[in-house]
């Protein structure tokens, strides 16, 4: 996600089920108010430390990640002690009592998270990918069904996915193919917030062309 240094007036990124453990990339992010993280790689609640200089954000959807632990409460207490601006954590409403409690359940998060030599980084990051390519543990896999993008659709207040649209693909096709697909949608979302007006009307003509190709296609092969 370093992309994300470079989008400082981005407000709303999506980021769900992508295998991101570091959150350091955001904390230049100063306009962003809505954030999605759900079921990432994040260990450690110290990540927050990157969100706490973001002065707009008021959604964040962090679970189903490793940091949240197994006590959902000192887990909520702990992000809303350190994001008490937030209106919404995980799809929940942040109340008035919440934020009182979290000051005495949460934990302050005071320093960023430790980190290792950026050359052990780098080799970390690197053998980590090559043992990836030969094995596939069940607990770190991602996976991306139907529930999975249309989970993805709702953050981004889109339609769900109609289930016909994959009944013409094998698991493993639609598994590959969904993953492809909500990369692809979140890259291009990603971009789009950083356009102008002439900008956003180039994308709209190659949209309204690439439909008519579609579209044309499909009655050929009727």
């Amino acid at each position: 996600i370093s992309i994300c240094r470079d989008l400082p007036n981005i407000e709303v990124i999506t980021f769900s089920v992508n295998g991101i453990s570091d959150l350091e990339p955001l904390h230049r992010c100063q306009n962003l108010s809505e954030l999605y993280l759900r079921k990432n790689n994040i260990t450690s609640l110290d990540e927050l430390f990157y969100l706490k200089t973001l002065p707009r954000l008021r959604v964040l959807w962090l679970a189903e990640n490793p940091c949240c632990g197994p006590d959902p409460h000192r887990y909520r207490m702990t992000v809303l002690r350190n994001l008490p601006s937030l209106q919404k954590l995980d799809n929940q409403a942040v109340t008035e009592e919440e934020l009182s409690q979290a000051l005495v359940d949460g934990v302050e998060i005071t320093a960023p998270p430790a980190r290792r030599s950026v050359e052990n980084g780098w080799a970390e990051s690197t053998a980590s990918s090559a043992a990836g390519s030969t094995t596939e543990p069940g607990s770190e896999l991602l996976t991306c069904s139907l529930e999975e993008t249309n989970k993805t659709q709702e953050e981004l207040d889109m339609k769900p996915v109609p289930r016909d649209k994959y009944s013409s693909f094998s698991p493993q096709e639609t598994d590959c193919s969904c993953k492809k697909r909500n990369n692809v949608l979140n890259a291009i979302l990603l971009l789009m917030t950083e356009l102008d007006t002439e900008g956003l009307e180039i994308i709209q003509q190659t949209v309204a062309r690439r439909l008519q190709a579609f579209q044309k296609k499909e009655l050929q092969e009727e």
